[in-house]
C-alpha cells in the first residue's frame, strides 16, 4: 500500500526540517491529539500508540542529509516505511511530504487505508505549524 500526504510548507530552512525529522525526540510534538501514548526506546526509536489502535514501533532506518529522513516499523507483522521527502523553497522554507509504504493484505489494507491517510496528514498539517 502506497500513500502519500499533502505537501506542507514549513517555515524552516530545509537543514532544519531534516534535523528535527531525524531527532525521534520530536515526533511527540507533531503527533495528533488522539495520542495515548509516545515512549522513546531509544536514539533511533520510538513507540506510540493512537486511541482505538495498537502499539506501533518506529525506527530512524534511513537518513540523507537534507532530503529526507525514513522511518520503518520495528514489527516484522506489519512491515512498513514512513519517508519524510523535504524540498527547499528558499533559505527559510520547505515544503514536506510523507510517504507510507506498507504491505498488506488486502483486508487489512482496507481496514487501516483510511486511519493511516488521516494520520499521516495529520502529521503533515502539524510539521506546517512548526
Amino acid at each position: 500500500m502506497h500513500l502519500e500526504s499533502e505537501t506542507t510548507t514549513v517555515n524552516k530552512s530545509q537543514q532544519e526540517v531534516f534535523e528535527f525529522l531525524t531527532n525521534v525526540h520530536n515526533y511527540e510534538k507533531i503527533m495528533p491529539e488522539s495520542i495515548e501514548k509516545f515512549e522513546i526506546k531509544g536514539d533511533d526509536s520510538f513507540l506510540f500508540q493512537l486511541k482505538g489502535m495498537p502499539v506501533i514501533g518506529l525506527k530512524m532506518q534511513d537518513k540523507t542529509p537534507y532530503h529526507a529522513a525514513t522511518l520503518g516499523s520495528m514489527s516484522d507483522k506489519f512491515a512498513f516505511t514512513l519517508k519524510a521527502d523535504i524540498q527547499e523553497v528558499d533559505a527559510n522554507t520547505s515544503k514536506v511530504q510523507l510517504v507510507f509504504d506498507g504491505e498488506f493484505n488486502a483486508m487489512m489494507a482496507m481496514m487501516v487505508k483510511a486511519p493511516l491517510k488521516k494520520f499521516i496528514n495529520t502529521l503533515s498539517e502539524n510539521l506546517g505549524k512548526l
